[in-house]
């Protein structure tokens, strides 16, 4: 099988603590695959060294058949073909909304540029008069949809996103997860999402990794019984008895990883 994405022998410390140890893994094109794990278990750390913000202490990253990332050697971040969401969506405060998601469309035709962000803005459903505003003139909501829209503009290979909707309200959470399944559905990016919401993980993707206490590994591999949630709100999925089932199952595997630790499973909830 194709694999867009190849984590081998990973490792990284951050001075005498070990943060993730010995990572293999594997991403096929166009999938969503959610992260959960208790904090500091290394979720945000593996991302970061994904997109080539931090060096790896031991292991490679390969992306598209071309290893970005080695003790040795590494790739600039801005040449992985890889976006990435903060929690915060950490928008540049001095720009419009327009020139931030053309920012990365930098010697392009002015013209096509102005296309191309009413575009991207349509993608995550807002208008294009909000290209004129300022982020500070935005809902939280509104915020991270912009986000995703910069990030999308640079039609990366792969979408990084760590804790996306983390500090919006529920509601505006909920709106944002059913966003995102729709534009996975309709743009087919390959996407690698950190949460710590099991049903948010259930919900998001089509395939879960559960990680161990720091130092990280993967302790479950859940997949291929995730019940598909394109065109089903969250607060519906939820109530479905496919959905509960399987986030039933991840959850007493969270529970276990967290009570004993625990080495890599294959697990399927049929």
């Amino acid at each position: 099988m194709t694999t867009i994405l190849e984590v081998k022998g990973l490792a990284k410390s951050f001075h005498a603590n070990t943060v993730l140890h010995d990572i293999d893994l594997d991403l096929q094109p166009g999938t969503t695959t959610a992260v959960v794990g208790s904090s500091g278990c290394g979720k945000t750390t593996l991302l970061r060294l994904i997109a080539g913000f931090e060096a790896p202490d031991d292991g490679t990253i390969t992306i598209d058949g071309r290893q970005v990332a080695s003790p040795e050697s590494a790739v600039a971040p801005h040449r992985r073909g890889v976006g990435y969401v903060a929690q915060d969506g950490a928008l540049f405060p001095h720009l419009t909304v327009g020139q931030n998601i053309g920012y990365g469309l930098r010697g392009t035709a002015r013209g096509e540029v102005r296309a191309r962000v009413s575009e991207l803005l349509e993608s995550v459903s807002l208008d294009a008069s909000y290209a004129s505003r300022r982020p500070h003139q935005l809902s939280g909501g509104q915020q991270q949809r912009v986000a995703i829209a910069r990030t999308l503009a640079i039609e990366p290979r792969i979408l990084l996103m760590d804790e996306p909707f983390s500090a919006l309200d529920e509601p505006t959470r909920l709106e944002m997860q059913e966003l995102l399944v729709n534009l996975w559905h309709r743009l087919q990016p390959t996407i690698l999402c950190v949460t710590h919401s099991v049903a948010e993980a259930v919900y998001l993707a089509e395939r879960l990794w559960i990680f161990t206490k720091a130092p990280g590994q993967i302790a479950y591999d859940i997949r291929d019984s995730i019940p598909p949630s394109v065109g089903i709100p969250p607060l519906e999925a939820q109530d479905r008895p496919e959905f509960k089932k399987v986030t039933t199952a991840v959850t007493e595997a969270f529970r276990s990883v967290l009570d004993n630790g625990g080495m890599k499973h294959d697990v399927s909830t049929s």
